[in-house]
């Protein structure tokens, strides 16, 4: 048969690696598979933006919202989190190794099947509570944390 070939029209993921963005409004943005690699997200709002498969790899983000955001299948390995706002995130399948969470909000945040180092996982179910508004899943459920 014929071959099939990429849509010509689909636009190439948005970069904005190596980027400066603090105080970016992202809110609610269509960022699927964007690439933010070692950005300094300082006090950026991402909250509720669709950014399944994104790439956050070794970015900053402090006192960043990201409430809300649809982070499935994203990169967030080697990131640092401070004082940011990851309530009802929803983290299924995401890669989080090597990331630092310090003073975030993690309500209703759904971590089913995402990678995380064990001394992680520690931390966030010292904090984890409700359950994420879309999938149903409560978060110390979904980070497999023990009573």
């Amino acid at each position: 048969g014929a071959p099939v070939l990429a849509n010509p029209y689909a636009a190439p993921p948005l970069s904005f690696s190596n980027a400066e963005l603090r105080g970016h409004d992202f809110s609610g943005q269509n960022l699927r598979a964007a690439e933010f690699s070692n950005a300094n997200l300082e006090a950026a709002d991402f909250s509720n933006a669709r950014a399944q498969g994104a790439v956050f790899s070794a970015s900053v983000m402090t006192k960043t919202d990201m409430h809300g955001a649809d982070l499935r299948d994203a990169m967030l390995d080697q990131s640092k989190f401070l004082d940011t706002d990851l309530s009802d995130v929803d983290f299924t399948n995401a890669i989080l190794l090597g990331s630092t969470f310090e003073n975030v909000d993690i309500t209703g945040a759904d971590f089913t099947n995402a990678l995380l180092d064990l001394s992680q996982v520690k931390t966030l179910c010292k904090m984890a509570e409700g359950s994420n508004s879309k999938t149903g899943i409560g978060t110390r459920y979904s980070l497999g944390c023990r009573d």
